[in-house]
Protein backbone atom coordinates (compact mmCIF):
# COMPACT_ATOMS: atom_id res chain seq x y z
CA UNK A 1 0.00 0.00 0.00
CA UNK A 2 1.57 3.25 -1.12
CA UNK A 3 1.31 6.30 1.04
CA UNK A 4 -1.07 9.05 0.02
CA UNK A 5 0.68 11.61 -2.14
CA UNK A 6 0.52 15.31 -1.40
CA UNK A 7 -2.95 16.74 -1.98
CA UNK A 8 -5.29 19.18 -0.30
CA UNK A 9 -6.73 16.52 2.07
CA UNK A 10 -3.28 15.55 3.22
CA UNK A 11 -2.37 19.23 3.62
CA UNK A 12 -5.43 19.81 5.85
CA UNK A 13 -4.50 16.88 8.08
CA UNK A 14 -0.87 17.91 8.39
CA UNK A 15 -1.89 21.48 9.18
CA UNK A 16 -4.27 20.21 11.90
CA UNK A 17 -1.48 18.15 13.46
CA UNK A 18 1.10 20.94 13.20
CA UNK A 19 -1.23 23.53 14.75
CA UNK A 20 -2.29 21.25 17.60
CA UNK A 21 -5.96 21.21 16.55
CA UNK A 22 -5.56 17.43 16.43
CA UNK A 23 -2.99 15.18 18.04
CA UNK A 24 -3.90 12.03 16.08
CA UNK A 25 -5.76 10.91 12.96
CA UNK A 26 -8.81 8.64 12.95
CA UNK A 27 -10.80 8.10 9.74
CA UNK A 28 -13.61 5.86 8.58
CA UNK A 29 -15.31 4.42 5.49
CA UNK A 30 -19.11 4.33 5.99
CA UNK A 31 -20.82 2.37 3.14
CA UNK A 32 -24.50 1.55 3.15
CA UNK A 33 -24.79 -2.26 2.84
CA UNK A 34 -27.35 -2.07 0.04
CA UNK A 35 -25.11 -3.10 -2.87
CA UNK A 36 -21.60 -3.98 -3.96
CA UNK A 37 -18.63 -1.63 -3.91
CA UNK A 38 -17.24 -0.26 -7.17
CA UNK A 39 -13.98 1.38 -8.17
CA UNK A 40 -15.36 4.76 -7.09
CA UNK A 41 -15.80 3.32 -3.60
CA UNK A 42 -12.15 2.23 -3.71
CA UNK A 43 -11.12 5.88 -4.01
CA UNK A 44 -12.91 6.77 -0.77
CA UNK A 45 -11.43 3.71 0.92
CA UNK A 46 -7.91 4.54 -0.26
CA UNK A 47 -8.10 8.19 0.82
CA UNK A 48 -9.40 7.39 4.31
CA UNK A 49 -7.11 4.39 4.83
CA UNK A 50 -3.88 6.03 3.68
CA UNK A 51 -4.65 9.29 5.46
CA UNK A 52 -4.86 7.37 8.74
CA UNK A 53 -1.93 5.04 8.15
CA UNK A 54 0.46 7.75 6.98
CA UNK A 55 0.08 9.41 10.39
CA UNK A 56 0.00 6.27 12.50
CA UNK A 57 -3.74 6.56 13.00
CA UNK A 58 -6.80 4.32 13.02
CA UNK A 59 -9.22 3.42 10.22
CA UNK A 60 -12.78 2.22 10.82
CA UNK A 61 -15.24 0.38 8.63
CA UNK A 62 -18.71 1.45 9.69
CA UNK A 63 -21.78 0.10 7.96
CA UNK A 64 -24.38 2.83 7.48
CA UNK A 65 -27.31 0.49 8.11
CA UNK A 66 -29.91 3.10 9.03
CA UNK A 67 -32.30 2.16 6.18
CA UNK A 68 -33.47 -1.43 6.76
CA UNK A 69 -35.50 -1.59 3.54
CA UNK A 70 -32.45 -1.94 1.27
CA UNK A 71 -29.82 -3.57 3.47
CA UNK A 72 -28.69 -7.18 3.58
CA UNK A 73 -26.03 -9.33 5.26
CA UNK A 74 -24.85 -10.45 1.82
CA UNK A 75 -23.63 -6.92 1.13
CA UNK A 76 -22.12 -6.64 4.62
CA UNK A 77 -19.89 -9.66 3.97
CA UNK A 78 -19.00 -8.54 0.44
CA UNK A 79 -17.94 -5.06 1.58
CA UNK A 80 -15.56 -6.33 4.25
CA UNK A 81 -14.12 -8.87 1.80
CA UNK A 82 -13.51 -6.09 -0.73
CA UNK A 83 -11.67 -3.93 1.80
CA UNK A 84 -9.43 -6.80 2.81
CA UNK A 85 -8.80 -7.72 -0.84
CA UNK A 86 -7.72 -4.13 -1.51
CA UNK A 87 -5.26 -4.34 1.36
CA UNK A 88 -7.21 -1.80 3.43
CA UNK A 89 -8.20 -3.96 6.37
CA UNK A 90 -10.03 -1.87 9.00
CA UNK A 91 -8.75 -1.52 12.54
CA UNK A 92 -12.33 -1.60 13.82
CA UNK A 93 -15.71 -2.61 12.39
CA UNK A 94 -18.90 -0.91 13.57
CA UNK A 95 -22.50 -0.66 12.48
CA UNK A 96 -24.62 2.47 12.41
CA UNK A 97 -27.31 0.40 14.10
CA UNK A 98 -24.96 -0.06 17.09
CA UNK A 99 -25.76 3.57 17.89
CA UNK A 100 -29.56 3.53 17.57
CA UNK A 101 -30.06 3.85 21.34
CA UNK A 102 -27.63 6.76 21.53
CA UNK A 103 -29.20 8.45 18.50
CA UNK A 104 -32.59 8.20 20.19
CA UNK A 105 -31.19 9.72 23.40
CA UNK A 106 -29.66 12.60 21.43
CA UNK A 107 -32.92 13.16 19.57
CA UNK A 108 -34.73 13.52 22.92
CA UNK A 109 -32.01 15.93 24.04
CA UNK A 110 -32.68 18.16 21.03
CA UNK A 111 -36.41 18.07 21.82
CA UNK A 112 -35.81 19.04 25.45
CA UNK A 113 -33.45 21.82 24.32
CA UNK A 114 -36.22 23.16 22.07
CA UNK A 115 -34.25 22.32 18.93
CA UNK A 116 -36.44 19.58 17.43
CA UNK A 117 -40.17 19.05 16.95
CA UNK A 118 -42.59 16.39 15.77
CA UNK A 119 -44.18 17.35 12.45
CA UNK A 120 -47.43 15.99 10.98
CA UNK A 121 -46.88 17.23 7.42
CA UNK A 122 -46.84 14.46 4.85
CA UNK A 123 -44.14 14.19 2.18
CA UNK A 124 -45.94 16.32 -0.41
CA UNK A 125 -46.88 19.01 2.11
CA UNK A 126 -43.36 19.14 3.45
CA UNK A 127 -41.97 19.63 -0.04
CA UNK A 128 -44.41 22.51 -0.57
CA UNK A 129 -43.44 24.19 2.69
CA UNK A 130 -39.75 23.73 1.98
CA UNK A 131 -39.62 26.35 -0.76
CA UNK A 132 -37.19 26.41 -3.67
CA UNK A 133 -33.62 27.42 -4.36
CA UNK A 134 -34.83 30.97 -5.02
CA UNK A 135 -37.70 31.26 -2.51
CA UNK A 136 -37.52 30.67 1.25
CA UNK A 137 -39.55 27.97 2.93
CA UNK A 138 -42.35 28.36 5.45
CA UNK A 139 -42.41 27.14 9.03
CA UNK A 140 -44.41 24.00 9.65
CA UNK A 141 -47.68 24.71 11.52
CA UNK A 142 -46.44 22.16 14.08
CA UNK A 143 -43.09 23.84 14.76
CA UNK A 144 -44.23 25.57 17.96
CA UNK A 145 -45.47 22.52 19.80
CA UNK A 146 -44.37 22.44 23.41
CA UNK A 147 -41.41 20.39 24.59
CA UNK A 148 -43.79 18.16 26.52
CA UNK A 149 -46.04 17.49 23.52
CA UNK A 150 -43.04 16.78 21.26
CA UNK A 151 -41.55 14.35 23.78
CA UNK A 152 -44.88 12.57 24.16
CA UNK A 153 -45.41 12.28 20.41
CA UNK A 154 -41.84 11.16 19.76
CA UNK A 155 -42.06 8.45 22.40
CA UNK A 156 -45.36 7.31 20.93
CA UNK A 157 -43.72 7.21 17.49
CA UNK A 158 -41.10 4.89 19.01
CA UNK A 159 -43.86 2.77 20.56
CA UNK A 160 -45.45 2.21 17.17
CA UNK A 161 -48.69 4.11 17.74
CA UNK A 162 -48.71 6.00 14.42
CA UNK A 163 -48.84 4.88 10.79
CA UNK A 164 -45.72 4.91 8.66
CA UNK A 165 -45.15 8.30 7.08
CA UNK A 166 -47.65 10.09 9.31
CA UNK A 167 -45.13 11.90 11.51
CA UNK A 168 -41.44 12.84 11.49
CA UNK A 169 -39.03 14.44 13.91
CA UNK A 170 -37.43 17.56 12.44
CA UNK A 171 -34.59 19.80 13.60
CA UNK A 172 -35.42 23.46 14.23
CA UNK A 173 -32.92 25.39 12.15
CA UNK A 174 -33.86 27.96 9.50
CA UNK A 175 -36.55 27.67 6.80
CA UNK A 176 -35.07 30.70 5.01
CA UNK A 177 -31.56 29.26 4.75
CA UNK A 178 -30.10 29.32 1.23
CA UNK A 179 -28.91 25.76 1.96
CA UNK A 180 -31.94 23.51 1.49
CA UNK A 181 -30.43 20.93 3.85
CA UNK A 182 -30.76 23.40 6.73
CA UNK A 183 -34.49 24.04 6.28
CA UNK A 184 -35.70 22.14 9.33
CA UNK A 185 -34.48 18.77 8.04
CA UNK A 186 -36.12 15.47 9.04
CA UNK A 187 -33.92 13.60 11.51
CA UNK A 188 -36.24 10.64 12.32
CA UNK A 189 -38.98 8.88 10.35
CA UNK A 190 -41.44 6.08 11.07
CA UNK A 191 -40.55 2.92 9.17
CA UNK A 192 -42.05 -0.50 9.84
CA UNK A 193 -39.32 -2.74 8.44
CA UNK A 194 -37.29 -5.65 9.74
CA UNK A 195 -33.66 -4.67 10.35
CA UNK A 196 -30.91 -7.12 9.40
CA UNK A 197 -29.29 -6.80 12.85
CA UNK A 198 -31.84 -5.13 15.13
CA UNK A 199 -34.78 -7.23 14.05
CA UNK A 200 -38.10 -5.55 14.92
CA UNK A 201 -36.82 -3.58 17.91
CA UNK A 202 -37.25 -0.25 16.14
CA UNK A 203 -40.01 1.27 14.04
CA UNK A 204 -38.37 4.69 13.89
CA UNK A 205 -35.00 5.20 12.23
CA UNK A 206 -32.58 8.14 12.22
CA UNK A 207 -31.77 9.85 8.95
CA UNK A 208 -28.20 9.58 7.67
CA UNK A 209 -27.48 13.31 8.14
CA UNK A 210 -28.38 13.02 11.82
CA UNK A 211 -26.88 9.61 12.59
CA UNK A 212 -23.61 10.01 10.72
CA UNK A 213 -22.08 12.93 12.67
CA UNK A 214 -23.15 11.28 15.94
CA UNK A 215 -21.43 8.05 14.95
CA UNK A 216 -18.28 9.92 13.92
CA UNK A 217 -18.19 11.76 17.24
CA UNK A 218 -18.78 8.63 19.33
CA UNK A 219 -16.01 6.75 17.50
CA UNK A 220 -13.54 9.60 17.92
CA UNK A 221 -13.24 10.27 14.20
CA UNK A 222 -11.03 13.30 13.61
CA UNK A 223 -11.38 13.71 9.85
CA UNK A 224 -14.62 12.65 8.18
CA UNK A 225 -13.47 12.40 4.55
CA UNK A 226 -16.26 11.99 2.02
CA UNK A 227 -17.12 12.72 -1.61
CA UNK A 228 -18.12 16.12 -2.91
CA UNK A 229 -21.89 15.55 -3.00
CA UNK A 230 -21.86 15.85 0.80
CA UNK A 231 -20.37 19.36 0.73
CA UNK A 232 -23.78 20.99 1.09
CA UNK A 233 -24.50 18.66 4.00
CA UNK A 234 -21.49 19.87 5.98
CA UNK A 235 -23.37 22.76 7.70
CA UNK A 236 -25.94 20.24 9.00
CA UNK A 237 -23.13 17.89 10.07
CA UNK A 238 -21.59 20.74 12.06
CA UNK A 239 -24.98 21.79 13.49
CA UNK A 240 -25.56 18.29 14.87
CA UNK A 241 -22.18 17.91 16.59
CA UNK A 242 -22.29 21.47 17.95
CA UNK A 243 -25.84 21.32 19.30
CA UNK A 244 -25.28 17.94 20.91
CA UNK A 245 -22.21 19.33 22.69
CA UNK A 246 -19.56 16.97 21.41
CA UNK A 247 -16.01 17.86 22.34
CA UNK A 248 -13.74 17.16 20.57
CA UNK A 249 -15.72 17.45 17.36
CA UNK A 250 -15.05 15.61 14.12
CA UNK A 251 -14.62 17.71 10.99
CA UNK A 252 -15.93 16.83 7.54
CA UNK A 253 -13.90 17.41 4.38
CA UNK A 254 -14.93 16.57 0.83
CA UNK A 255 -13.10 15.44 -2.30
CA UNK A 256 -14.21 14.91 -5.90
CA UNK A 257 -15.72 11.57 -6.79
CA UNK A 258 -14.01 9.19 -9.18
CA UNK A 259 -15.56 9.46 -12.64
CA UNK A 260 -14.33 7.22 -15.43
CA UNK A 261 -14.86 7.17 -19.18
CA UNK A 262 -17.11 4.54 -20.79
CA UNK A 263 -18.73 3.50 -17.53
CA UNK A 264 -20.96 4.68 -14.68
CA UNK A 265 -20.74 4.57 -10.88
CA UNK A 266 -24.44 5.12 -10.19
CA UNK A 267 -25.93 2.14 -8.35
CA UNK A 268 -29.21 2.81 -10.12
CA UNK A 269 -27.71 2.35 -13.57
CA UNK A 270 -25.47 -0.52 -12.49
CA UNK A 271 -28.59 -2.22 -11.19
CA UNK A 272 -30.27 -1.66 -14.56
CA UNK A 273 -27.36 -3.42 -16.24
CA UNK A 274 -27.80 -6.42 -13.95
CA UNK A 275 -31.59 -6.60 -13.86
CA UNK A 276 -31.88 -5.89 -17.59
CA UNK A 277 -29.63 -8.84 -18.44
CA UNK A 278 -27.00 -6.68 -20.13
CA UNK A 279 -24.35 -8.31 -17.90
CA UNK A 280 -23.94 -11.57 -16.02
CA UNK A 281 -24.52 -10.23 -12.51
CA UNK A 282 -22.70 -7.78 -10.25
CA UNK A 283 -19.43 -9.66 -10.73
CA UNK A 284 -19.53 -9.55 -14.52
CA UNK A 285 -15.97 -8.69 -15.66
CA UNK A 286 -17.30 -5.69 -17.60
CA UNK A 287 -18.72 -4.10 -14.44
CA UNK A 288 -16.80 -1.41 -12.50
CA UNK A 289 -17.62 -3.25 -9.26
CA UNK A 290 -14.68 -4.57 -7.29
CA UNK A 291 -16.22 -8.03 -7.67
CA UNK A 292 -16.21 -7.63 -11.45
CA UNK A 293 -12.71 -6.20 -11.61
CA UNK A 294 -11.41 -9.01 -9.41
CA UNK A 295 -13.06 -11.64 -11.61
CA UNK A 296 -11.55 -10.01 -14.69
CA UNK A 297 -8.09 -10.27 -13.16
CA UNK A 298 -7.41 -6.71 -12.04
CA UNK A 299 -5.13 -6.59 -9.01
CA UNK A 300 -5.61 -4.42 -5.92
CA UNK A 301 -2.27 -2.73 -6.50
CA UNK A 302 -3.17 -1.81 -10.10
CA UNK A 303 -6.54 -0.39 -8.99
CA UNK A 304 -4.96 1.68 -6.23
CA UNK A 305 -2.19 2.84 -8.57
CA UNK A 306 -4.90 4.04 -10.96
CA UNK A 307 -6.65 5.93 -8.14
CA UNK A 308 -3.37 7.53 -7.04
CA UNK A 309 -2.53 8.59 -10.59
CA UNK A 310 -6.06 9.97 -11.08
CA UNK A 311 -5.40 12.37 -8.22
CA UNK A 312 -7.28 13.78 -5.23
CA UNK A 313 -8.86 17.14 -5.92
CA UNK A 314 -11.89 19.25 -5.06
CA UNK A 315 -13.12 19.73 -8.63
CA UNK A 316 -14.80 16.97 -10.60
CA UNK A 317 -12.83 15.46 -13.47
CA UNK A 318 -12.99 12.42 -15.74
CA UNK A 319 -10.35 9.69 -15.52
CA UNK A 320 -9.56 7.75 -18.67
CA UNK A 321 -10.44 4.06 -18.40
CA UNK A 322 -7.31 3.46 -20.50
CA UNK A 323 -5.24 4.67 -17.55
CA UNK A 324 -6.64 1.78 -15.50
CA UNK A 325 -5.73 -0.58 -18.33
CA UNK A 326 -2.25 0.96 -18.46
CA UNK A 327 -1.72 0.42 -14.72
CA UNK A 328 -2.65 -3.26 -14.85
CA UNK A 329 -0.58 -3.84 -18.02
CA UNK A 330 2.45 -2.31 -16.33
CA UNK A 331 2.09 -4.62 -13.35
CA UNK A 332 1.21 -7.81 -15.19
CA UNK A 333 4.03 -7.39 -17.68
CA UNK A 334 6.43 -7.53 -14.76
CA UNK A 335 4.76 -10.26 -12.74
CA UNK A 336 2.76 -12.67 -14.89
CA UNK A 337 4.20 -15.99 -16.13
CA UNK A 338 3.96 -16.64 -19.88
CA UNK A 339 1.76 -19.39 -21.30
CA UNK A 340 0.53 -20.33 -24.76
CA UNK A 341 -3.11 -20.20 -25.86
CA UNK A 342 -4.63 -20.34 -29.32
CA UNK A 343 -7.95 -18.50 -29.31
CA UNK A 344 -9.13 -19.27 -32.86
CA UNK A 345 -7.40 -22.54 -33.75
CA UNK A 346 -6.48 -23.53 -37.28
CA UNK A 347 -4.87 -26.95 -37.81
CA UNK A 348 -1.46 -27.14 -39.45
CA UNK A 349 -0.41 -30.68 -40.48
CA UNK A 350 3.35 -31.19 -40.78
CA UNK A 351 3.67 -33.59 -43.67
CA UNK A 352 7.43 -34.17 -43.38
CA UNK A 353 7.56 -34.72 -39.64
CA UNK A 354 9.28 -38.08 -38.93
CA UNK A 355 6.86 -40.79 -37.84
CA UNK A 356 7.29 -41.76 -34.20
CA UNK A 357 9.46 -38.72 -33.40
CA UNK A 358 8.93 -37.33 -29.90
CA UNK A 359 10.36 -34.03 -28.73
CA UNK A 360 9.65 -30.88 -26.77
CA UNK A 361 10.86 -27.31 -26.96
CA UNK A 362 11.69 -25.19 -23.94
CA UNK A 363 10.12 -21.76 -23.60
CA UNK A 364 10.82 -19.24 -20.82
CA UNK A 365 8.26 -18.75 -18.08
CA UNK A 366 9.22 -15.08 -18.12
CA UNK A 367 11.71 -13.76 -20.69
CA UNK A 368 12.90 -10.95 -18.39
CA UNK A 369 13.23 -13.24 -15.37
CA UNK A 370 15.52 -16.19 -16.15
CA UNK A 371 15.33 -17.25 -12.51
CA UNK A 372 11.75 -18.37 -13.15
CA UNK A 373 13.02 -21.12 -15.41
CA UNK A 374 11.64 -22.80 -18.50
CA UNK A 375 8.66 -24.97 -19.40
CA UNK A 376 8.53 -27.65 -22.11
CA UNK A 377 5.98 -27.64 -24.91
CA UNK A 378 5.65 -31.01 -26.68
CA UNK A 379 5.85 -30.84 -30.47
CA UNK A 380 4.08 -33.12 -32.94
CA UNK A 381 2.96 -33.67 -36.52
CA UNK A 382 -0.25 -31.69 -36.03
CA UNK A 383 -0.34 -28.20 -34.55
CA UNK A 384 -2.88 -25.58 -33.65
CA UNK A 385 -1.96 -22.12 -34.83
CA UNK A 386 -3.92 -18.87 -34.58
CA UNK A 387 -6.31 -18.43 -37.52
CA UNK A 388 -5.35 -14.76 -37.64
CA UNK A 389 -1.72 -15.76 -38.25
CA UNK A 390 -2.63 -17.11 -41.72
CA UNK A 391 -3.89 -15.10 -44.66
CA UNK A 392 -4.53 -16.70 -48.04
CA UNK A 393 -4.55 -13.33 -49.79
CA UNK A 394 -2.29 -11.18 -47.61
CA UNK A 395 -2.84 -7.50 -47.11
CA UNK A 396 0.17 -5.18 -47.47
CA UNK A 397 2.52 -5.49 -44.49
CA UNK A 398 1.28 -8.93 -43.39
CA UNK A 399 4.35 -10.81 -42.11
CA UNK A 400 2.93 -14.08 -40.92
CA UNK A 401 1.98 -17.27 -42.73
CA UNK A 402 0.83 -17.19 -46.38
CA UNK A 403 0.66 -19.89 -49.09
CA UNK A 404 4.25 -20.67 -50.06
CA UNK A 405 5.55 -18.53 -47.20
CA UNK A 406 7.49 -19.31 -44.05
CA UNK A 407 7.22 -18.39 -40.38
CA UNK A 408 9.13 -19.27 -37.29
CA UNK A 409 7.19 -21.42 -34.84
CA UNK A 410 8.03 -19.71 -31.56
CA UNK A 411 10.96 -21.51 -29.94
CA UNK A 412 10.88 -24.28 -32.58
CA UNK A 413 11.20 -24.84 -36.33
CA UNK A 414 10.68 -22.71 -39.39
CA UNK A 415 7.46 -23.83 -41.07
CA UNK A 416 6.34 -23.43 -44.71
CA UNK A 417 2.72 -23.52 -45.90
CA UNK A 418 2.40 -25.71 -49.00
CA UNK A 419 -1.31 -26.40 -49.37
CA UNK A 420 -4.58 -24.87 -48.18
CA UNK A 421 -7.54 -27.19 -47.47
CA UNK A 422 -11.07 -25.74 -47.54
CA UNK A 423 -14.57 -27.00 -46.81
CA UNK A 424 -17.59 -26.83 -49.11
CA UNK A 425 -18.23 -23.23 -48.09
CA UNK A 426 -14.75 -22.15 -49.07
CA UNK A 427 -13.55 -21.72 -45.47
CA UNK A 428 -9.99 -22.72 -44.68
CA UNK A 429 -10.04 -25.79 -42.41
CA UNK A 430 -6.46 -27.04 -42.55
CA UNK A 431 -2.98 -26.17 -43.76
CA UNK A 432 -0.52 -28.71 -45.12
CA UNK A 433 2.96 -27.63 -44.13
CA UNK A 434 6.56 -28.74 -43.84
CA UNK A 435 9.16 -27.75 -41.29
CA UNK A 436 12.88 -27.25 -41.74
CA UNK A 437 14.09 -29.86 -39.27
CA UNK A 438 17.53 -28.23 -39.14
CA UNK A 439 16.20 -25.00 -37.66
CA UNK A 440 15.03 -26.21 -34.26
CA UNK A 441 17.95 -24.56 -32.49
CA UNK A 442 18.59 -21.49 -34.57
CA UNK A 443 18.83 -19.87 -37.98
CA UNK A 444 18.61 -21.80 -41.26
CA UNK A 445 21.92 -22.93 -42.73
CA UNK A 446 21.37 -21.04 -45.97
CA UNK A 447 20.96 -17.75 -44.12
CA UNK A 448 17.42 -16.98 -45.33
CA UNK A 449 15.50 -14.56 -43.17
CA UNK A 450 12.05 -15.28 -41.76
CA UNK A 451 10.18 -12.30 -40.33
CA UNK A 452 7.05 -13.89 -38.87
CA UNK A 453 7.11 -15.52 -35.44
CA UNK A 454 3.91 -17.27 -34.31
CA UNK A 455 2.82 -19.35 -31.32
CA UNK A 456 1.52 -22.90 -31.53
CA UNK A 457 0.34 -25.92 -29.57
CA UNK A 458 0.55 -29.61 -30.48
CA UNK A 459 -2.99 -30.91 -31.06
CA UNK A 460 -2.47 -34.03 -28.91
CA UNK A 461 -1.19 -31.90 -26.03
CA UNK A 462 -3.48 -28.86 -26.03
CA UNK A 463 -6.49 -28.66 -23.71
CA UNK A 464 -9.89 -27.25 -24.59
CA UNK A 465 -10.92 -23.94 -23.06
CA UNK A 466 -13.20 -20.96 -23.57
CA UNK A 467 -11.73 -17.48 -23.67
CA UNK A 468 -13.66 -14.24 -23.16
CA UNK A 469 -12.32 -10.88 -24.27
CA UNK A 470 -13.97 -7.70 -23.02
CA UNK A 471 -14.53 -4.14 -24.13
CA UNK A 472 -16.43 -1.32 -22.42
CA UNK A 473 -20.08 -2.01 -21.67
CA UNK A 474 -21.01 1.47 -22.94
CA UNK A 475 -20.14 2.97 -26.32
CA UNK A 476 -19.82 6.65 -25.32
CA UNK A 477 -16.81 8.14 -23.58
CA UNK A 478 -18.86 10.54 -21.45
CA UNK A 479 -21.77 8.15 -20.92
CA UNK A 480 -22.27 9.17 -17.27
CA UNK A 481 -23.44 12.61 -18.42
CA UNK A 482 -25.73 11.25 -21.16
CA UNK A 483 -27.65 8.39 -19.55
CA UNK A 484 -31.39 8.65 -19.16
CA UNK A 485 -33.75 5.78 -18.43
CA UNK A 486 -35.51 6.05 -21.77
CA UNK A 487 -32.22 6.18 -23.70
CA UNK A 488 -30.35 3.51 -21.79
CA UNK A 489 -30.25 0.92 -24.59
CA UNK A 490 -28.73 3.20 -27.20
CA UNK A 491 -25.52 3.59 -25.18
CA UNK A 492 -24.93 -0.15 -24.70
CA UNK A 493 -21.95 -1.50 -26.63
CA UNK A 494 -23.18 -4.61 -28.51
CA UNK A 495 -19.59 -5.82 -28.84
CA UNK A 496 -18.57 -5.57 -25.20
CA UNK A 497 -17.74 -9.29 -25.03
CA UNK A 498 -16.16 -11.57 -27.63
CA UNK A 499 -16.34 -15.31 -26.97
CA UNK A 500 -13.78 -17.80 -28.25
CA UNK A 501 -15.50 -21.12 -27.46
CA UNK A 502 -12.95 -23.44 -29.10
CA UNK A 503 -9.72 -22.08 -27.68
CA UNK A 504 -6.74 -24.34 -26.95
CA UNK A 505 -4.42 -23.82 -23.98
CA UNK A 506 -1.52 -25.41 -22.18
CA UNK A 507 -3.16 -28.06 -19.94
CA UNK A 508 -1.48 -26.73 -16.78
CA UNK A 509 -3.65 -23.61 -17.01
CA UNK A 510 -6.80 -25.57 -16.24
CA UNK A 511 -5.51 -26.33 -12.76
CA UNK A 512 -4.69 -22.74 -11.88
CA UNK A 513 -6.62 -20.91 -9.19
CA UNK A 514 -8.85 -17.99 -10.17
CA UNK A 515 -7.14 -14.64 -9.89
CA UNK A 516 -3.67 -15.77 -10.93
CA UNK A 517 -2.61 -13.74 -13.93
CA UNK A 518 -0.86 -15.08 -17.02
CA UNK A 519 0.33 -13.55 -20.22
CA UNK A 520 -0.94 -15.56 -23.15
CA UNK A 521 1.99 -14.92 -25.48
CA UNK A 522 1.12 -12.41 -28.19
CA UNK A 523 -2.51 -12.29 -27.00
CA UNK A 524 -2.74 -10.36 -23.71
CA UNK A 525 -3.18 -10.93 -19.98
CA UNK A 526 -5.70 -13.49 -18.75
CA UNK A 527 -6.97 -15.13 -15.58
CA UNK A 528 -8.95 -18.29 -14.86
CA UNK A 529 -12.61 -17.40 -14.28
CA UNK A 530 -13.79 -17.75 -10.69
CA UNK A 531 -17.21 -19.20 -11.59
CA UNK A 532 -16.57 -21.37 -14.64
CA UNK A 533 -13.70 -23.89 -14.79
CA UNK A 534 -11.99 -23.92 -18.15
CA UNK A 535 -12.97 -20.32 -18.91
CA UNK A 536 -10.39 -17.55 -19.09
CA UNK A 537 -11.06 -13.82 -18.92
CA UNK A 538 -8.86 -11.31 -20.66
CA UNK A 539 -7.78 -8.71 -18.14
CA UNK A 540 -6.09 -6.43 -20.66
CA UNK A 541 -4.33 -6.49 -24.02
CA UNK A 542 -0.56 -6.78 -24.18
CA UNK A 543 -0.11 -3.03 -24.36
CA UNK A 544 -2.39 -0.19 -23.42
CA UNK A 545 -2.93 2.62 -25.89
CA UNK A 546 -2.77 5.10 -23.00
CA UNK A 547 0.18 7.48 -23.05
CA UNK A 548 1.03 8.69 -19.51
CA UNK A 549 2.25 12.23 -19.06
Amino acid sequence: MEEIYSNFINDIIEDDLASGRENHVHTRFPPEPNGYLHIGSAKAIWINYTAAKKHGGQFNLRYDDTNPVKEDDEFVKAIEADLRWLGCAPDHIFYGSDYFDKCYEFAEKLIMDGKAFVCDLNHEEMAEYRGTLTTPGKDSPYKNRSVEENLDLFRRMKAGEFPEGSRTLRAKIDMSSPNMNMRDPVIYRILYAHHHRQGDKWCIYPMYDFAHPIQDALEGITHSLCSIEFENHRPLYNWVVENLGFDPRPHQWEFARLNMTYTVMSKRYLRKLVEGGYVDGWDDPRMPTLLGLRRRGYTPSAILDFIRRSGVAKADSMSDIKLLEYCVCEELNQNSPRRTAVLEPLKAVITNYPEGKSESFDLPNHPQKPEEGMRSLPFGPELWIERGDFMEVPVPGFKRLIPGGEVRLMGAYIMRCNEVIKDGNGEVTELRCTVDLETGNGKPADGRKVKGNIHWLATDYAADAEVLCYDSIFNKENVATLLEDDKFDEFINPNSMTVYPDAKVEPSLLGEEPGKAFQFVRMGYFTHDSKNPGVFNRTAPLKSSFKPE
